[in-house]
């Protein structure tokens, strides 16, 4: 006499429609890697950290991320703003004051970043021991 089979994982997602698959030209992965590029380079990581606690004027902001060249900054708080990420404020005094401060969009990223920094903060040490002993392999 046969077996009598009965299928045990029934629950099983249907396969996706024509209209669900992937890009061939896999355009959503490049327009993903555009959004990471820009929220995972590391100044972009360290202007959004300094305005998680509120708005800030730009030398404010120069003086806090140690490192950052006048240029850099301000490539990278135009580039944030144009993804929406951060808006710029122009307050009509002499001199005029100007606030970058962080939009609901990019106080969603705070929690990320966040995690991100610390992780690398606590491990940066491991990772340091990481690259010595690679390039000591690698330069023999």
């Amino acid at each position: 006499m046969g077996t009598l089979l009965k299928p045990e994982n029934t629950g099983l997602p249907a396969p996706p429609r024509p209209t669900e698959r992937p890009d061939p030209n896999h355009s959503d992965c490049r327009d993903v890697a555009s959004v990471l590029s820009r929220v995972g380079d590391k100044w972009s990581v360290f202007v959004i950290m300094m305005l998680s606690d509120g708005p800030k004027r730009f030398n404010e902001l120069k003086r806090m991320i140690n490192g950052i060249s006048q240029r850099m900054l301000t490539l990278t708080l135009r580039g944030l703003e144009r993804d929406g990420l951060v808006t710029r404020t122009i307050f009509p005094t002499i001199p005029p004051r100007v606030d970058y401060e962080l939009t609901d969009l990019g106080r969603g990223l705070q929690q990320p970043v966040k995690a991100l920094g610390e992780w690398a903060i606590a491990h940066q040490q491991q990772i340091a021991s990481a690259r010595a002993r690679f390039d000591e392999r690698n330069d023999r």
